[in-house]
């Protein structure tokens, strides 16, 4: 079960933070320097740790919620990656717009909301398929 727990964090952590990387730091990196967001020097480290944080709560949210749902695996699938990309959007999308200084919020929505839509039709099928032998029906009480 620790095994298959740490298969789903990593399922979360991995892709997230890869595509983060690469989305942020390499792909769009002239785009966040437009909306002059960002502090020069990046603390990769805390970026991390907040996404293993993220990890292993969406895991466990994952295993006590939709694992136990009735329906398909794709059903279950669907309903996580939904729940985790509107929270996700509240405090990676709303939240810092709402907070930070920026040279364009609705520049900053768009791109952030794409983010987060790549990042779990990503995260969403692959904690899923990881996670797919704690899907378990509850047995029904006679």
């Amino acid at each position: 079960m620790i095994k298959r727990f740490s298969l789903g964090v990593l399922a979360y952590l991995v892709p997230t933070f890869a595509l983060g990387f690469v989305w942020h730091l390499v792909l769009f990196q002239r785009y966040y320097e437009g909306l002059a967001i960002y502090r020069k020097d990046i603390i990769i480290p805390f970026g991390f740790l907040s996404m293993l944080i993220q990890a292993i709560i969406f895991g466990w949210i994952y295993e006590q919620i939709f694992a136990q749902r009735s329906g398909t695996h794709l059903s279950r699938c669907l309903a996580y990656a939904t729940l985790g990309a509107v929270l996700s959007w509240s405090f990676t999308t709303l939240a810092v717009a709402a907070k930070n200084v920026m040279s364009s919020v609705p520049h900053y929505l768009v791109i952030e909301t794409a983010f987060t839509i790549v990042q779990w039709v990503m995260v969403g099928p692959l904690t899923a398929l990881v996670l797919a032998g704690s899907d378990r029906k509850v047995p029904a009480v006679a």
